[in-house]
């Protein structure tokens, strides 16, 4: 029996629509049949254009029967998670605050994505303003995991990362601040990159900690992976904090193998008490490297006990700031409260955000309050520059790191949501790159006993993402776990 199209990764449904086996409309219906019979299950999607996909699918087709070149992604179906804008569409970040929010422009990945022939089919849930591990904390309801309906999917991009692992789509985008797009890629089963900050443009993304938010792809292959990153990496005039370098051959790069790569070892992702399933997945990957002609190297990162700790800080200063501009005055909800402007400014935002981020914004104002700037701020930044230079120490000596994504598999909707300490510690692992600003990707490792996915993280040099793709893509071979399927209910035409 063949597999109908939302069964498809990118890499096939282009092959397939370039040889003219498939068209994109077939490919785009197959998509929103598939969302209809799973959706009501998962809670992937916010917001579903339809009408808009199948028009564009249909231009496409015809652009394509002409002879023409639709793009690199001509005729694919994506998601954006809702803090990436675009032009004429919601983009609500999750909150009641910009529940009716429509940019009147397009990030800068979306507008390449859509110039590269990308259909993006509708706008995934996800933590409000990506705060939060889980997708628990969206004001318009949880997402489940395709895996297992009761757990989590992971977040903040949990929306993305579902969407991708339930066969909605073959590929989507979130953000990543400290781990939402590793994380939730790794309890999902699906694969996700966190770009090198730079490496892609953040205009247009609604900020949360503008020092380490960074757009990544989220497919079902390191490959798929990679056909994503090309399309939105690169220089940006608009976004000053992009690198001006070239974009390489992400997808040639992912087939070019390990020998003689370096693969670092560090002892601190590696604790005492570190779940065993966990840590037997990610050492059946270090066996896949070194059998493929990798050598392991044992290396450390001294300062990574702090990262949790200066993470918190320096992401929830931001988010102060950040944050400081949903007043209810030029855009968003605005809500009438007693006496003048400053009554409006604090019933709208008592009334607008959730209470992760309200605990995230009364944080970040402490820390950078008088008396405290420098006994928490000024430290914290200061603890980045440490554990940044631990990972310049590492790569003087390795080429990759090869690490566990999480301390464990999915947890059970509601069981973190009312101790955020124990919820901010899903991040232990994936909250260091972040900070010193390298790529990691995650990939699929194994399952556990139960049968729930977990993840193996790559962390690369600066700007060495195609680095990141060859390792990976040898794992994937040698486990490949890429083609397993979460058990959901099949499209109507089935």
């Amino acid at each position: 029996m063949n597999p109908r199209p939302y069964e498809l990764g990118i890499s096939q449904l282009l092959e397939s629509m370039r040889g003219g086996s498939l068209s994109s409309a077939e490919t785009v219906r197959s998509c929103l049949d598939r969302m209809e019979s799973v959706e009501p299950k998962v809670k992937a999607f916010l917001s579903v254009h339809a009408e808009e996909s199948l028009a564009e699918a249909r231009r496409i087709d015809e652009v394509r029967a002409r002879g023409g070149d639709p793009g690199p992604l001509g005729g694919v179906p994506i998601a954006l998670k809702d803090i990436i804008g675009t032009k004429g569409w919601t983009t609500t970040c999750g909150s009641r605050i910009l529940a009716n929010y429509v940019p009147a422009y397009d990030a800068t990945s979306t507008e390449r994505l859509r110039k590269a022939g990308a259909i993006i089919l509708g706008k995934t849930n996800m933590d409000e303003f990506a705060m939060g591990s889980s997708t628990e904390h969206s004001a318009f309801g949880a997402t489940c995991n395709p895996w297992d309906t009761s757990r989590v999917p992971g977040g903040s991009s949990g929306g993305s990362a579902a969407a991708v692992a339930s066969r909605e789509v073959p590929g989507a985008f979130g953000t990543d601040t400290g781990g939402s797009v590793r994380q939730p890629a790794a309890l999902t089963g699906v694969v996700g990159l966190k770009p090198t900050y730079g490496r892609v443009s953040r205009y247009g993304l609604v900020a949360f900690a503008s020092s380490l938010d960074q757009i990544g792809p989220l497919a079902r292959s390191v490959v798929d992976c990679a056909r994503l990153l090309g399309v939105v990496a690169g220089r940006d005039p608009r976004d000053m904090t992009t690198a001006h370098r070239e974009v390489p051959g992400y997808v040639a790069s992912a087939t070019r193998g390990v020998r003689g790569l370096r693969v670092g070892i560090p002892r601190e992702y590696f604790p005492e008490g570190l779940d065993s399933e966990v840590a037997a997945s990610v050492s059946r990957c270090h066996e896949i490297l070194k059998g493929a002609g990798a050598t392991l190297v044992p290396v450390s990162l001294p300062h990574t006990e702090y990262a949790i700790a200066s993470y918190y800080i320096v992401a929830t200063a931001e988010a102060s700031s950040n944050l400081a501009r949903f007043d209810g005055v030029r855009y968003g909800l605005r809500v009438r409260g007693e006496g003048a402007l400053r009554g409006m400014y604090e019933a709208s935002r008592a009334a607008g955000f959730g209470e992760e981020v309200k605990r995230r914004i009364m944080l970040g104002t402490y820390v950078l309050s008088a008396g405290y700037y420098d006994a928490y701020y000024l430290k914290a930044q200061k603890v980045r520059a440490l554990i940044r230079r631990d990972f310049e120490r590492a790569f003087a000596s390795c080429d990759v790191l090869a690490v566990p994504t999480v301390p464990g598999p999915a947890f059970r909707l509601g069981e973190k949501t009312d101790d955020p300490l124990a919820m901010y510690l899903s991040d232990i692992f994936t909250v260091t790159a972040n900070l010193a600003g390298v790529p990691a990707l995650s990939l699929p490792s194994g399952f556990t006993s139960s049968g729930l996915p977990l993840g193996c993280q790559i962390v690369g040099n600066f700007f060495e993402e195609s680095t990141l793709f060859a390792a990976a893509n040898v794992i994937e071979d040698g486990l490949a776990l890429h083609k397993s399927r979460p058990e959901l209910p099949v499209d109507r035409a089935a």
